[in-house]
């Protein structure tokens, strides 16, 4: 499954898995608390998406193709090798901190052996950022400018475990840092965070002088 066409209704089914997997967990969502809180019959969810585990696997694709389509555009950019791997975390971090919900389903709760078929679809994604990934990285080290001997699929964790580090100690770095509004919160994010890891990464691969 690489796309699913998509009405209001499937949309709403979609806004409150995601919403209901994040708070209680996928294990802990039934198919009838999302068919109450999206006011739609069981039978339709059903009917729409099969299994739970195939409502999750629309999910990840609704959540997450666009990241798929903005790290090909990337590719094709005609900028220097730093501004692109540059540009590449920020589409990763805006895209994480708009879809916390997913990502932490994603990355905290599906690392089971149960959860290893619906997880296929999110597997074949991450495969094709990573290929995106390590084309970005190749032409940089193709210019000289990047290190030959980087660990190219460690970078995608290095970014996002800093963030997930950091968004779930919220209240640690919001107490530390005065972060005491949710704009404030975001706008750590967006500025000081992200420029941390673009230093993180340049760090990792940019030859030291």
């Amino acid at each position: 499954m690489s796309h699913i066409e998509l009405n209001d209704k499937k949309i709403q089914i979609l806004e409150v898995a995601e919403k209901l997997f994040s708070e209680k967990g996928f294990e802990g969502t039934s198919i009838r608390d999302i068919s109450k809180i999206a006011k739609i019959n069981v039978a339709m969810i059903s009917y729409y998406f099969g299994s739970k585990d195939l409502l999750l696997e629309s999910l990840i694709i609704y959540k997450t193709s666009d990241l798929k389509l903005k790290l090909e555009n990337l590719l094709q950019e005609n900028i220097e090798p730093l501004e692109k791997v540059n540009k590449l975390i920020e589409i990763y971090i805006t895209r994480i901190n708009c879809n916390k919900g997913i990502f932490r389903v994603l990355h905290f709760e599906l690392n089971s052996k149960e959860r290893e078929k619906s997880m296929t679809a999110f597997t074949e994604l991450k495969k094709g950022n990573l290929k995106s990934v390590e084309s970005i990285i190749s032409q940089g080290q193709a210019k000289g400018v990047f290190r030959k001997d980087v660990i190219i699929p460690l970078i995608t964790p290095t970014i996002i475990g800093t963030f997930f580090h950091f968004h779930m100690n919220k209240p640690f770095f919001v107490e530390l840092l005065n972060l005491n509004t949710e704009e404030l919160y975001d706008n750590y994010i967006k500025t000081t965070l992200k420029k941390h890891i673009q230093q993180t990464i340049k760090a990792l691969l940019v030859y030291e002088n």
